[in-house]
């Protein structure tokens, strides 16, 4: 447990609504608008100072020192991606949900972020929520 440190950060997460529908409808199209959707997100992360620490099927797991820069990136990233659906049918538009929750998380200096039990079960109702996605 030595080489555990906790701290408080600004942890960004987010999904694509309706990602099931848009696999079923078409994946490859699918993974192609997510590989390129993820590439702003990881520049936009970095630019803010924030760090990837997950990505799973169409979510994004990123942490912040400051809740400024990750409201901040995330306004960033739906605007980015609203520029990139522009160019996509309105069956193939991919938009996130973001959220932002401020707690405690636990670094491991030779491994992966790891959050508490409590912030995940937050995230995980956040994402349930019926809030649209947008700016």
């Amino acid at each position: 447990m030595a080489d555990q440190k906790r701290r408080l950060a600004a942890i960004l997460s987010a999904d694509v609504v309706g990602y099931s529908r848009l696999m079923g409808d078409d994946e490859e199209a699918t993974i192609e608008v997510l590989v390129n959707f993820r590439d702003v997100f990881s520049k936009r992360i970095e630019n803010f100072d924030g760090r990837v620490v997950d990505t799973a099927g169409d979510s994004v797991l990123s942490v912040f020192d400051s809740v400024v820069e990750a409201v901040r990136c995330a306004m960033e990233i739906q605007l980015a991606l609203s520029e990139w659906n522009e160019a996509l049918s309105d069956d193939r538009k991919m938009r996130f949900r973001i959220g932002i929750n401020l707690g405690d998380i636990i670094e491991k200096e030779d491994g992966p972020v790891l959050l508490p039990r409590r912030s995940l079960r937050r995230r995980e109702r956040s994402r349930r929520g019926r809030r649209r996605p947008g700016v």
